[in-house]
């Protein structure tokens, strides 16, 4: 990785080899080659702008979603910090959150300003930057719903704007994140939504919150939803979690994963999970749920890296 010793001057932090175990609700995987820390966007832009093009990129915001393989991750990891955690209202239907604000802090600066309908990302376990990234959502709203405009860079460090149209937002997925010359980094995001009495959008989002701990391990080394809902050949969105279940793998050890008892989609570690034990007790569910009911399930949670090496 002789790439590495001409990796451009930052006014952030960079550190080789580093394990990012630490960096994911999971707590589990190999290290980055690279982590990058950018101090604010102008550090961010001119890194991407010097960085040799053929070294991949990979993002990682608070890891509630992503399972880093037992390898690492090839390449540099950029993760954003306090300097694109910003939250700010813009106007009496408007608010400004960077990618790196948390989606629960994000609904409660709302709520304080009386802007409704962003209550749900009390539910939702990440950042700005993946809720932009995979269309993030629950209880019936996503964030389709309320962004006005998302703001990013290419990997080459070019700044640009894009409306919700052009988002190209799906079920848990945006097209825009994935552009041909490489994965789009977002920065920030506007969002709008309706005014009401702060008092009405805290009690639903007290309401969403209960239910949350209700019947959700939110308390686990979890990583969120593990599948997505499927549609069967008529068009029926089904219950992923229902699948699950009904193929018998709630609260079945695989190695130190573990499918909960509480919620048959959630992915568990248990204590001491590799990597390769959460991924592979995963495809085997897919596997198993595609033979007994031929619904292939697709996965949420984002994979990234390298398998380990076989001893």
């Amino acid at each position: 990785m002789s790439w590495r010793d001409h990796l451009p001057p930052v006014a952030g932090r960079i550190a080789l080899d580093a394990p990012l175990a630490p960096y994911t609700w999971l707590r589990v995987g190999g290290p980055a080659d690279v982590l990058y820390l950018p101090s604010d966007e102008a550090d961010l832009e001119g890194f991407l702008k010097a960085l040799d093009p053929g070294v991949p990129i990979t993002m990682l915001g608070v890891g509630s979603n992503t399972l880093v393989r037992d390898g690492g991750i090839e390449g540099v990891v950029i993760r954003l910090g306090r300097a694109f955690a910003q939250i700010k209202t813009v106007s009496d239907h408007t608010l400004y959150a960077g990618a790196a604000a948390l989606d629960a802090q994000v609904s409660r600066v709302a709520a304080e300003a009386g802007i409704a309908d962003l209550e749900f990302y009390t539910g939702v376990p990440g950042t700005i930057g993946g809720a932009l990234t995979m269309n993030a959502g629950c209880y019936g709203a996503e964030t389709k719903d309320v962004l006005l405009e998302a703001y990013g860079m290419s990997r080459k460090g070019e700044r640009t704007i894009l409306s919700n149209a052009d988002m190209g937002f799906s079920y848990r997925k945006a097209e825009a994140a994935h552009g041909e010359h490489g994965d789009l980094i977002f920065t920030g995001a506007l969002f709008r939504g309706p005014k009401d009495d702060p008092r009405r959008i805290v009690a639903r989002m007290e309401e969403i919150t209960a239910s949350r701990e209700a019947s959700q391990p939110i308390r686990e080394k979890t990583g969120g939803s593990t599948f997505k809902n499927p549609v069967d050949a008529e068009g029926v969105k089904l219950s992923a979690w229902k699948l699950v279940d009904d193929a018998g793998w709630r609260g079945k050890l695989h190695g130190g994963a573990m499918f909960s008892s509480q919620h048959a989609n959630f992915l568990i570690n248990t204590g001491e999970a590799t990597g390769a034990d959460l991924e592979g007790l995963g495809e085997a569910v897919r596997a198993d749920v595609l033979e007994k009911t031929g619904v292939e399930l697709q996965w949420e949670i984002k994979r990234v890296g390298r398998s380990a090496p076989s001893l």
